[in-house]
């Protein structure tokens, strides 16, 4: 009988509500140079947001598509990923992977030339930019008074002649990115791309996308020609071939070499905490007598796919466009990509200045990872190193990379 009555009472006792469970939402993250503060993005939404947690998980390799394509396949994808804004994206968008974001507050928000890279063909506006991505060529002012250069190259011929210059003051003129050839791709890739094919063939993306642009020619052939000229000449650090992501800007940092090819979203590492003054100028991959076609676009952005966390997803991309965006600012310092910041909005004058005088420029190329096919661009990746180590001349490579864009070309273009 007493064990009955203490049921009884304990079952009219009041009882205290339990804490209602959290929501976790998986966000995968291609953040190189800044994985402390998608760390601190993810906390700040926290605090903000009690009914969610957001497990942060970092890409790793040399792309963002292939971090991506294993997960598409084994249908494991997360609830929020970085993207590209290239025709691969645009595809998992009209394929139901990705979720129409145009209706946010973020998208409403992006400036208006960055949104056609992020639509797909029947409209749906498939990520958010990252920022306004830029490449320029990093320099250091001081290495460059001692060694007599007074001038800035503008074309090819004039920078080998100041990489030259460089070299005889004992000098390493430019660090090269030979074990992360994303940077390749960034770098003289991209400016090689924007200067000999970009510049004489306005309708390039929709021959690539139809399989009529011809790359197996000499002026391509000349792109990989020029990323193996930089170390046979002597022009590059020692340990080109496996200098990665962030040894390449120690390096610079630590004046070790004279110049860097970088993107404003590196602004912030590059410009500041150094023992001398740094400068920026256009590639100049052009030819004498012609102008130097700039590369300007999106930086890699955020996308949302379609799992039952879309809506919890959705609030976590609004506040990385917001409220987060400056976190992630205050370090890279990297041009943003809304018409409106929010709170303070840090970046450099000289950065500023950069690219408003490109994005004035008559003609500009996309980044790399945004003109070509995804799986051009991991081939791209292999191709430029096995220049480097000269296990394919610069023709065969540029023939190579022909026939990918246009077999990439009959399996999608309709």
């Amino acid at each position: 009988m007493v064990l009955l009555f203490g049921c009884d009472q304990q079952t009219d006792a009041p009882r205290s509500k339990a804490p209602a469970p959290k929501t976790t939402i998986t966000a995968l993250v291609w953040a190189p140079d800044w994985p402390e503060e998608m760390l601190q993005i993810a906390a700040e939404f926290g605090k903000l947001n009690p009914d969610l947690h957001v497990n942060v998980q970092f890409m790793i390799g040399n792309s963002v598509e292939e971090n991506i394509k294993p997960r598409v396949a084994a249908g494991t994808l997360p609830d929020l990923v970085s993207i590209n804004p290239n025709a691969y994206s645009a595809e998992l968008a009209e394929q139901g992977v990705l979720a129409d974001v145009s209706e946010t507050s973020a998208w409403k928000n992006m400036l208006d030339p960055l949104k056609p890279d992020w639509t797909s063909r029947r409209g749906k506006g498939f990520g958010i930019s990252g920022g306004v991505a830029t490449t320029m060529i990093y320099y250091n002012r001081a290495m460059f008074a001692k060694a007599g250069i007074d001038t800035l190259p503008t074309n090819f011929e004039e920078f080998l002649a100041v990489c030259a210059k460089l070299k005889r003051a004992g000098i390493v003129p430019i660090m090269w990115n030979g074990g992360f050839p994303n940077m390749l791709g960034n770098g003289p890739f991209a400016s090689g791309f924007a200067n000999g094919v970009v510049a004489h063939e306005p309708r390039w993306k929709e021959k690539m996308a139809d399989g009529t642009l011809n790359l197996d020619t000499p002026e391509v052939a000349e792109i990989f020609a020029r990323i193996a000229m930089i170390p046979q000449r002597g022009y590059a650090q020692p340990s080109f071939m496996t200098t990665g992501y962030d040894e390449g800007m120690r390096l610079f940092k630590e004046g070790q070499v004279a110049m860097a090819f970088q993107g404003s979203w590196a602004a912030g590492i590059m410009l500041h905490g150094n023992d001398f003054e740094v400068g920026v100028f256009i590639p100049p991959w052009n030819a004498r007598g012609e102008r130097a076609v700039p590369v300007l676009g999106s930086e890699t952005g955020f996308g949302v796919c379609e799992t039952p966390n879309k809506a919890a997803a959705m609030r976590f991309l609004e506040f990385i466009a917001g409220k987060g965006f400056p976190i992630l600012q205050k370090k890279r310092h990297n041009i943003s990509p809304f018409q409106r910041g929010i709170g303070t909005v840090v970046t450099d004058a000289e950065i500023v200045d950069y690219t408003n005088t490109v994005s004035r420029s008559p003609v500009t190329a996309s980044p790399y990872y945004s003109s070509l096919p995804s799986n051009t661009i991991e081939l791209l990746h292999k191709l430029m190193q096995d220049v480097l180590l000269r296990k394919l001349t610069p023709g065969q490579a540029a023939e190579r990379l022909d026939v990918s864009v246009k077999t990439e070309a009959k399996m999608h273009y309709k």
